[in-house]
């Protein structure tokens, strides 16, 4: 937010309360009609106010946080409210004024473009995660792994869900068989890649190189979204949702089958593993850090120097006998940074999953952007029309089928393959409507939304609820958890509340559905496009609107967005992201 604000009137006493454009920020209190004006005037003045209200704020809900709950008769439901409603009102009054120039710089930040979009949303993820950590008081490998696993989720949604906009946002195709096409890819390719000595346990595979197996999984994928979209596509939308989830499931339950455990073909012997799961080729990023795949192998080179450098990074800040002015003596303070060696092989296995994010959204982008990509959105808003214009949509829609199903096969391959084992199970129809809730949040037709889509799930419905169970219980006791509903509901309905959140934290892997179902009616009601769908397009590959033989881009021109063909005009009030 920038620091200048305007003007007052001419011999008004009243503080300035709007913002660098002119924005009226509602205020409640005179104190943070003075906290604008001190943040207006920039500079050390204006981040010395802001750091003092949060320091005063967090010192503050520290006390009443840390209140002694065990002298107060918490089973009271009104004793318990009256505590938690002046826990939030402090924590409110903590934030609410810093936050207001944070806020007003976020609006115009997001309008800039799609990549502060995305840094914007997964940057409040990680510091969310964050709070998380500090709350439960984790050392800084816990909070490096805390992170990395929901970054992990979010990259892996993000390329499930890019490859579901293809087929959805683009060409107007209704797949919810996603899963089948993700088991599809990974068992191939492990059948292709497994080493032909799989142990006494494991079921043996062809041990063809690593990369012969991911481009195996990814056609296999293509050829089965081939197979089925040949007879299915000349079905309507609805029906066609039914064949792909009954393909799906046909696909679980063959590799659940006994009779595909293990069998012989052409004399070579191999199989999926039935129920009990297979196990897949190591993880070749592995290989950077050590030896080999072995658990006690010897670091490579890449371990051998990063290993020791984080497993010793501690820093003393304060040393052992300090004194302040040389009189007050200071305690002993060094900021430990270490790192295990496991959390910096999965962040470096998180660096490569972003790497395939940017290549999903690359493609889908110059797909987009391509006459094919405008053909297929095209079919999505009436196929009739585009037939009478001499396209054949079914031969398109196949086509961007095929490649919807291979995307699919090769973000389940990335999303499984760092595990070194799968089973029939992790491919259930709940990932396919995890990742359908995933494009609904971001918004369908728009790569940038999917991605954000991925980001949200993965942070606020996947990962977050598990770390808001363990804040909770990390501070307060609920006592015993109750077995069922009944015996959670009773003790609340006579005004003891503990038992019903105990139950509630202890089911809070169910709670999840209710959350994404909350979370779909708010959506349903307020913005049904998603946060960024149905943003406009250009039919045009190249902007209509600017003048002949003009190179640049006067007012009224068009800036061509990267995301999937769509446009907006430079001196449009909202920037086009809709």
């Amino acid at each position: 937010m920038s620091g200048d604000t305007a003007e007052p009137t001419a011999g008004s006493t009243e503080p300035d309360t709007s913002d660098a454009d002119g924005r009226e920020i509602p205020g409640w209190t005179p104190y943070r009609q003075w906290f604008r004006q001190q943040w207006a005037e920039g500079g050390a003045v204006a981040w010395g106010t802001a750091l003092g209200h949060l320091l005063v704020g967090a010192l503050v809900f520290a006390l009443v946080v840390g209140f002694d709950l065990g002298s107060l008769p918490i089973g009271g439901s009104l004793v318990w409210f009256v505590y938690l409603a002046v826990t939030v009102a402090v924590l409110y009054a903590a934030t609410a004024p810093p936050a207001e120039p944070y806020v007003a710089w976020l609006e115009d930040r997001w309008m800039d473009s799609d990549a502060d979009k995305l840094l914007i949303i997964l940057g409040h993820v990680v510091v969310i995660f964050f709070l998380f950590a500090v709350a439960l008081g984790l050392p800084f490998n816990g909070l490096a792994g805390a992170i990395g696993s929901v970054l992990f989720f979010t990259a892996v949604y993000a390329m499930m869900v890019l490859a579901l906009n293809l087929h959805w946002g683009y060409a107007g195709i209704f797949n919810i068989g996603i899963a089948g096409f993700m088991a599809v890819g990974v068992y191939v390719m492990a059948i292709l890649s497994t080493p032909v000595d799989a142990g006494p346990t494991g079921v043996p595979g062809l041990g063809l190189p690593l990369p012969i197996g991911i481009v195996g999984g990814v056609l296999a994928a293509s050829v089965v979204g081939l197979v089925a979209a040949l007879p299915a596509l000349r079905l309507r939308a609805d029906y066609f949702a039914i064949v792909t989830v009954a393909l799906s499931e046909i696909i679980r339950l063959t590799l659940n089958s006994r009779a595909l455990q293990e069998f012989t073909v052409a004399g070579i012997t191999t199989g999926t593993g039935g129920a009990t799961g297979k196990t897949m080729p190591g993880n070749p990023v592995r290989l950077l850090f050590y030896e080999s795949f072995d658990p006690g192998a010897a670091p490579a080179l890449l371990g051998s120097v990063l290993f020791p450098l984080f497993e010793g990074l501690r820093v003393t800040l304060i040393p052992p006998n300090s004194f302040l002015l040389g009189v007050v003596p200071l305690p002993e303070f060094t900021l430990d940074l270490v790192v295990e060696p496991p959390v910096i092989v999965n962040w470096a296995y998180v660096a490569v999953l972003f790497a395939f994010v940017g290549l999903f959204y690359v493609l889908l982008v110059r797909t987009g952007n391509s006459p094919f990509g405008r053909v297929l959105k095209a079919i999505r808003e009436d196929e009739i029309v585009a037939q009478s214009l001499g396209k054949d949509t079914r031969k398109f829609k196949i086509v961007a089928f095929m490649f919807g199903c291979g995307l699919m096969g090769l973000g389940g391959i990335l999303w499984q393959g760092s595990q070194g084992f799968t089973n029939p199970g992790a491919f259930r129809p709940i990932i396919t409507f995890y990742i359908w809730v995933a494009l609904i949040i971001g918004g369908a037709g728009s790569n940038t939304g999917s991605v954000l889509g991925g980001a949200l799930f993965a942070g606020l419905i996947w990962e977050g609820p598990v770390y808001v169970r363990r804040v909770l219980t990390n501070f307060v006791d609920f006592g015993d958890t109750p077995s069922t509903f009944p015996a959670a509901i009773g003790p609340f309905v006579e005004g003891e509340v503990l038992p019903f959140l105990a139950y509630m934290m202890g089911n809070i892997s169910a709670l999840r559905f209710i959350l994404v179902g909350v979370i779909l009616v708010v959506l349903m009601q307020t913005r049904p496009e998603g946060l960024l769908g149905h943003r406009k397009e250009e039919a045009a590959a190249i902007p209509l609107t600017r003048p002949a033989g003009s190179g640049g881009g006067g007012k009224g021109a068009t800036d061509p967005v990267a995301d999937g063909g769509s446009g907006h005009t430079t001196d449009s009030a909202d920037g086009g992201d809709q």
